[in-house]
């Protein structure tokens, strides 16, 4: 008699800021219950999956970054977006960032640009500057507002570059704060600034960078948002 081993499709996750314990639950042919342990990789890979088929399917996330919590969405949804967009009482015409697992994910949303100006892209990111780029066809007007760029980042967060990377594509970044209110930097923030409004928040901690992202425009070399010091709020 062949013992064929089936694993349950749930997956319990204990949560530890980055570190995660996560156990599966096997299930033999005969309904006896076994538990094992899953490997980090294992564990990241099942939660990045999760997360990105709730961004297909319109939800809204807050998620940790470089320097401080983000809100994200997938860009096409243009009914996410403007949930957003809502939430942080921003204008649709100031534009939004996006954020990528590689530069090959930020291609179909590049126009042209020189040879010069992709080796800088190669030589930059991943890293924490977003740099303002021509937009493509593909970029959505909800996306790069009244401009003729776009604002695209490859991040080097694990939990940011894992969720585009199972997505396949980049999401929205920007971060998680109504205008004129500070950053938010800890979870219990984005709680406070937002309860209910956004559908998951991802666990997980900052990367380390005091603050938002420096942005710079790719074509003139201007530094439009210098990133703040080390070191300061």
């Amino acid at each position: 008699m062949v013992h064929a081993t089936h694993i349950c499709c749930a997956v319990f996750v204990a949560e530890t800021g980055m570190a995660n314990s996560a156990f599966i639950c096997q299930i033999t042919d005969n309904w006896r219950f076994s538990v094992v342990t899953a490997t980090q990789t294992q564990a990241d890979s099942w939660r990045f999956k999760m997360i990105a088929n709730r961004l297909l399917e319109g939800e809204v996330i807050a998620y940790p970054t470089e320097g401080v919590w983000g809100l994200g969405c997938v860009p096409e949804n243009r009914q996410a977006v403007d949930r957003i967009l809502t939430m942080k009482r921003r204008r649709w015409q100031q534009g939004l960032i996006l954020v990528a697992a590689d530069l090959a994910q930020c291609e179909p949303y590049i126009g042209p640009i020189t040879a010069v100006q992709r080796e800088m892209l190669m030589q930059m990111w991943p890293g924490p500057i977003t740099f303002l780029v021509p937009r493509s066809l593909k970029v959505p007007d909800w996306v790069a507002g009244d401009s003729d760029k776009v604002a695209l980042r490859v991040s080097s967060h694990p939990v940011v570059a894992g969720i585009c990377a199972r997505l396949g594509q980049p999401m929205v970044s920007t971060s998680a704060n109504p205008s004129g209110k500070p950053s938010a930097t800890t979870r219990l923030k984005v709680m406070q600034y937002f309860q209910d409004k956004v559908d998951l928040i991802v666990p997980g901690r900052l990367g380390g960078q005091s603050g938002v992202s420096e942005i710079r425009d790719l074509v003139t070399g201007e530094t439009l948002r210098a990133s703040p010091p080390q070191g300061s709020v």
